[in-house]
């Protein structure tokens, strides 16, 4: 064992030398999403680039010098791809295809033009593109490990038709996508025999192998064709990162199903009649030119030589992958399942099988729970990797049947899940109690040590729990009737008394903020203060708003509401540096208010273009809802002596941060501070100019505010603002994301992932991260009164607990 871990140790060396000079895109990066696709190396681009500029390739359909060079080059690369699998071209044929996804449509395609259909069976741990066969099907049926051990003894769980005689075709996974388990290759050879029992006698039965995942890593061996698949599917850039393209494997024993097949594109007919008579004669040679419609992608498949030459230069045999992977998912799937609480309970629950115990793909899916049992955010957990510099795969990873049975999801959980607002992608991934999908992290031929151990670090300093986590306070249901509410409530609460130390209104969603003037009384609305989120920036290709999550020069869009010339007025603050004379606009002006021409409604979130408003007639179209673009509530509030003490621990926990955290990181409506303090409310102040700093005489010597303790905000239950006292409901703490990490002034990311790594250890409770408050108007409170509800900036604030 000792000389073992030797000979892998010396590998791992020598992938890190090649990491260093190859794969310059993972510096600072600790990548585990192989099962995604992996990282393409330097010295491909490179050759691939040569290959391009020193060779013309034509069109293979032409008759051309360089249309012969491509059809050659394409003859050799096939070749070449067949035998990388061992697959002899006597016995087998490889059509180039996008993706392992069109390899499986283009079988389905064929086999749902039999004049029967066919009947079609899959694994429950197959990826969805297989899973989506069964709507092509006549009839379908998933199998879990057992149904399959029946099948295999004889007993097919699709049974025999009185009528028709329909061919089966049985599809799995060579290997999860989901948890890295294997199946036996072997189950396509025994389900092909099983035709031969009395229960399925006269069925043809078809197989479908999925060898997309384990090709990745290790070889698959097609030297027998009497016990490989009839079908084999799998991309090329999960192997070596570039090209993207796929391909499918077919058994020449079984290519005559193709013969159904209806449709045909250009390049694979000899002959077509159009003209009074509807005739065309299929090319008769190799199969695949009669599936390959079309041009084939010419580049992708020259760069598939040079990728195949680099991968072996870099790293041997696809046996020597496997080795190198299979030791590093052992040392992950051990340093994983060795995070204790302190209290002895298990940081991870793991769903890939133990790799000493059984064959398994470099791949570890698990979830993550506190020491008290309660399961971590997948999104909590992607927004603090990414910050980091962690490249993980999180959610249900295209595995609807892997990810049910693992996380034991029934039907009508799922469903109701669905009807309760979770979609694929969506944050809220924690429904019923259970998590909805798994953490995946996957390795590759140039992962190393230092990748698993880095990754453990991380699971470690974030997610060990050494004392009992807190929780966040309840506050008072919404749903409670007024008379019920007021029971409950104490007494207002005098002391500290605190003021509003700023009033910023957002206009346009992610973008910056208009500080009102202090001397300004600003309405405040029920769904939040006056304009405030009325706008936001759509892409015009996907629909989707914009942020500064993905965009964050959003925040150098400077908004400015001029009242007197009821103007919306937008300047981009970063113009000099990037836009040129001929450029677009450094600034535009947008309507506030109706007028003949154009429709504005105040209350409503407008569709917006280049001028943000698209002309419309008064007339047309219903009266829009009143809506605002706010993420969760009408108004968001934080407190300077929140935001101190997150500065003395950033200062605490991290000493290379450069600098304090600035309260506008956080994009609050409100900021509270106590009066009579040299760092309370001052009229020239706002939260984009105003950083509080960790020395702020708001910490006292034992590190707390004497008036107004560090998130205090959390306990309000509501609070009164103003000379009238108005009511306003808390809502609940603020959900945070790597948002907060983007420097308002230079919408630039902050180095070292701060505020967000910090609030991360000091600022989490049941698996998510919270920072501020919710807050809305307490229309009941404020019905009677008959008066619009104004707040200004120096407004006394009263809380209640």
């Amino acid at each position: 064992m000792g000389s073992l871990h030797i000979q892998h140790d010396g590998h791992n060396a020598e992938v890190e030398k090649i990491r260093e000079e190859e794969y310059p895109m993972l510096k600072d990066s600790i990548y585990l999403d192989h099962a995604g696709t992996t990282p393409y190396p330097k010295s491909l681009m490179d050759r691939f680039a040569h290959e391009m500029t020193t060779n013309l390739f034509g069109n293979p359909h032409s008759a051309s010098a360089s249309s012969q060079l491509s059809t050659q080059r394409i003859q050799d690369i096939r070749l070449r791809a067949l035998q990388f699998f061992n697959a002899d071209p006597a016995d087998f044929d490889l059509v180039f295809v996008a993706n392992a996804t069109a390899g499986i449509k283009l079988v389905v395609d064929t086999m749902r033009c039999l004049p029967t259909g066919f009947d079609y069976a899959y694994h429950q741990a197959s990826h969805t593109s297989l899973v989506g066969v069964r709507e092509e099907a006549r009839s379908s049926v998933c199998l879990d490990n057992r149904q399959m051990e029946d099948w295999l003894v004889g007993d097919c769980p699709l049974k025999e038709e009185e009528e028709e005689q329909r061919p089966i075709l049985f599809a799995y996974p060579a290997q999860s996508n989901m948890d890295g388990r294997r199946y036996p290759i072997s189950w396509s050879s025994q389900v092909r025999h099983s035709e031969e029992t009395e229960t399925i006698r006269n069925r043809k039965t078809y197989t479908l192998l999925d060898a997309a995942a384990l090709v990745s890593s290790s070889p698959l061996d097609l030297s027998n064709a009497q016990t490989a698949p009839d079908f084999v599917v799998f991309s090329f850039y999960k192997i070596f990162g570039f090209p993207d393209l796929g391909a499918l494997i077919v058994r020449k024993d079984s290519q005559d199903i193709f013969a159904s097949r209806r449709y045909f594109g250009g390049g694979t007919v000899d002959m077509v009649v159009c003209l009074k008579e509807q005739w065309h004669a299929p090319k008769d040679g190799f199969l695949h030119e009669r599936l390959e419609d079309g041009t084939l992608p010419v580049h992708n498949i020259i760069a598939l030589d040079v990728a195949m030459d680099v991968h072996r230069e870099l790293f041997g045999s696809m046996e020597k992958v496997a080795a190198h992977t299979g030791f590093l998912v052992r040392r992950l799937y051990r340093g994983l399942e060795g995070l204790r609480h302190a209290n002895g309970e298990e940081v991870c629950t793991i769903y890939s099988p133990d790799p000493e115990l059984e064959q398994t793909g470099p791949t570890v899916a698990f979830n993550i729970h506190n020491s008290q049992g309660t399961w971590i955010s997948l999104a909590e957990v992607e927004k603090l990797a990414m910050l980091k510099g962690i490249h993980i795969r999180t959610g249900g990873v295209c595995n609807p049947g892997g990810i049910a049975s693992a996380l034991g999801l029934e039907p009508w959980e799922m469903k109701q899940n669905f009807s309760s607002g979770f979609r694929c992608g969506t944050d809220n991934d924690i429904m019923g109690g259970k998590p909805t999908g798994i953490i995946r992290a996957s390795l590759g031929a140039m992962s190393t040590i230092k990748d698993v151990a880095g990754f453990v670090h991380f699971m470690e300093e974030f997610y060990r729990e050494d004392t009992l986590p807190v929780s966040l306070p309840v506050l008072p249901s919404p749903d409670l009737d007024s008379d019920t509410k007021l029971q409950l409530q104490p007494p207002l609460q005098n002391t500290p008394e605190l003021v509003v130390k700023s009033i910023t209104v957002y206009p346009i969603k992610s973008c910056a903020g208009f500080s009102v003037p202090p001397d300004t009384d600003w309405e405040v609305r029920p769904e939040g203060l006056a304009w405030d989120r009325e706008w936001c920036l759509v892409h015009r290709g996907s629909g989707q708003a914009l942020s500064q999550k993905r965009y964050p020069k959003m925040a150098l869009l400077r908004p400015n509401l001029d009242f007197t010339r009821g103007e919306l007025q937008v300047t981009y603050a970063g113009a000099g540096e990037i836009l040129s004379s001929s450029g677009p606009p450094s600034s535009i002006s947008v309507p506030l208010s109706k007028n003949p021409k154009m429709i504005v409604p105040k209350k409503s979130g407008t569709d917006t273009e280049q001028r943000s408003t698209t002309p419309t007639e008064e007339s047309q179209g219903p009266k829009p809802r009143r809506i605002l673009l706010s993420n969760e509530s009408p108004i968001l509030a934080i407190t300077t002596t929140s935001v101190d003490a997150l500065n003395a621990s950033v200062a605490a926990l991290n000493p290379e941060a450069q600098r304090a955290i600035s309260e506008a990181v956080f994009r609050a409506n409100l900021i509270f501070t106590p009066s009579h303090s040299s760092s309370s409310y001052d009229p020239s102040s706002s939260p984009s100019s105003s950083p509080s700093s960790p020395s702020s005489p708001l910490i006292s010597g034992d590190g707390l505010n004497p008036k107004l303790k560090p998130y205090e905000e959390d306990t309000w239950s509501s609070v009164h603002i103003g000379t009238n006292k108005h009511g306003f409901q808390m809502l609940g703490s603020c959900r945070r994301c790597h948002m907060v990490c983007i420097d308002q002034k230079m919408g630039e990311k902050i180095s070292g992932g701060e505020p967000f790594v910090t609030l991360s250890k000091t600022r989490r409770f049941e698996g998510k991260v919270f920072f501020g408050v919710h807050m809305g108007l307490a229309e009941e409170e404020n019905a009677g009164s008959g008066k619009v509800v104004k707040v200004r900036v120096g407004d006394v604030v009263l809380p209640q607990v």
